[in-house]
């Protein structure tokens, strides 16, 4: 049927432009351009300089042919560099690769080669991580190995004999490459949303891992909607836990330029870090799962700094948080807000959404409450809980078992170069996510376990989650696993 409008009116220059992130960082630059955008130790830069740092990688970048088509890896922590390839790469049309730095050689070996990365930016203390994972490239390849250019970046934090072993193999020391590049690079922004902006692997566990790639418009998006559920504003300090190479920090990457914040750097993520960086930096806001806030809770008294200074926002995903842990961390004044997504929905793409009438209830009931995966974010058009045989949705009764599905913008472009994979998660034109759970009453969606680890007993479904939310609440219980 055809689509009958109002008017003739067209699209052009004017009107219409390809929804990308990278215009955040030249926005912050103008508007806040001395404004500390960066802080990794005894280095910080401003927006300005974080602007003209990421122009001049887009310029080296493109000095050595990378463009439309190539992808460029990042072996690396949280540091300034990791955040400036997230803006450098996608400038000069290129792709980022970010790669888990706790993965062993020869799984990121199969990352870089399915991938084809051109280039790999690598840490000082990886250098070795990815060396290894050439050399069983090269040992797999029959003798048509072209290696990568390998980029590597210093560190004042880490010991300086691996950045002097490093440059002795040929690697090119990273604050050179960017001075091979130009500060005022024309960089163009994507001629078609669609266009990948990142490639990101999932873990692999029963498998090879797969290359989830996305595009321009979803990381646009929801780098808008993250900081609008939780509530961030502008010019807010953010302490970078959740690792960047994680659904590219769950688009916290390019939010924090959106919002002209201030990045804080934690190269090793430990409690005592995470509470000196609150009272020294002003942090307010930061992400991690719950394995990490555990650590945070339980910490030793001289690890602390109690009480907080301020109220810290905390955004927890990654696994079901227990409501014991919920419970404690709101009692030492931490806010937290529990979302849920995967690596193939940029992230964060389900929020528990508080209510206020929830103020009211006992704290253990809150803790429930908040403990749920919670209501579809604003950017994701549709979720919900399906009967994995009809595909009819699942009453909303809180205790129908169906697979989470999910359905819009902020869905992966697909996984790549696996067309069984990308026939499987799109089935019925859903994004299967392989996760089990319920749905409430009030909307809310509750995980109750993976698929493949739901257990069965005596013909019953057992969720290892609920088993492990309840051993939580025993007092002598610090971690619980259920297998």
């Amino acid at each position: 049927m055809d689509i009958r409008e109002i008017d003739d009116l067209p699209k052009n220059a004017a009107n219409c432009a390809p929804l990308t992130p990278l215009w955040f960082l030249e926005r912050a630059a103008t508007v806040h351009p001395t404004r500390i955008a960066m802080v990794h130790g005894s280095r910080s830069y401003t927006w300005l300089q974080t602007y003209h740092r990421c122009r001049r990688l887009a310029s080296a970048l493109c000095k050595h042919s990378m463009g439309a088509g190539s992808i460029v890896a990042v072996i690396a922590p949280n540091i300034p560099a990791t955040y400036e390839a997230h803006f450098g790469i996608p400038m000069s049309g290129a792709v980022i690769n970010p790669v888990n730095i706790r993965l062993n050689a020869s799984t990121i070996a199969f990352l870089l080669g399915h991938s084809q990365s051109s280039i790999v930016i690598v840490d000082q203390e990886f250098f070795t991580l990815a060396q290894n994972s050439l050399k069983i490239m090269k040992e797999k390849s029959q003798g048509h190995f072209n290696p990568p250019l390998l980029v590597v970046v210093a560190d004042e934090n880490c010991d300086p004999e691996a950045l002097r072993y490093a440059l002795g193999q040929g690697a090119i020391e990273y604050e050179r490459f960017l001075e091979s590049g130009d500060p005022d690079f024309a960089w163009k922004a994507p001629q078609d949303e669609w266009q990948s902006i990142s490639l990101g692997y999932t873990s692999g566990t029963t498998a090879s891992p797969k290359g989830v790639v996305l595009h321009h418009r979803g990381a646009y998006l929801m780098s808008l909607s993250n900081p609008l559920v939780w509530g961030m504003n502008e010019g807010v300090v953010y302490l970078w836990t959740l690792p960047m190479f994680h659904c590219n920090g769950g688009c916290f990457t390019w939010a924090l330029a959106a919002l002209c914040g201030t990045n804080i750097c934690l190269r090793q993520v430990t409690a005592k870090g995470v509470y000196s960086a609150v009272v020294k930096h002003g942090v307010t806001h930061f992400c991690a799962a719950p394995v990490v806030l555990n650590t945070i809770v339980n910490a030793p008294s001289e690890d602390t700094i109690l009480p907080l200074p301020h109220v810290v926002h905390v955004m927890t995903a990654g696994a079901a948080p227990p409501p014991a842990l919920l419970l404690a961390l709101s009692r030492k004044g931490f806010r937290v807000l529990h979302t849920y997504g995967l690596s193939e929905t940029y992230g964060p793409s389900t929020i528990c959404t508080r209510k206020p009438e929830w103020d009211s209830l006992l704290p253990e009931t809150r803790a429930r409450l908040n403990a749920r995966q919670g209501v579809r974010s604003i950017t994701l058009e549709r979720l919900d809980v399906i009967n994995t045989k009809t595909g009819e949705p699942v009453p909303a009764d809180g205790k129908t078992i169906g697979e989470i599905v999910m359905r819009g913008n902020v869905v992966m472009k697909g996984y790549l170069q696996n067309a069984k994979a990308n026939e499987e998660a799109f089935a019925d034109g859903w994004f299967h996510s392989e996760d089990l759970g319920v749905k409430h009453q009030d909307g809310y969606i509750e995980i109750k376990d993976r698929s493949k680890d739901i257990i069965i007993s005596g013909g019953e479904n057992v969720s290892s989650v609920e088993v492990e939310n309840s051993l939580y609440f025993h007092p002598a219980v610090l971690e619980a696993s259920v297998v």
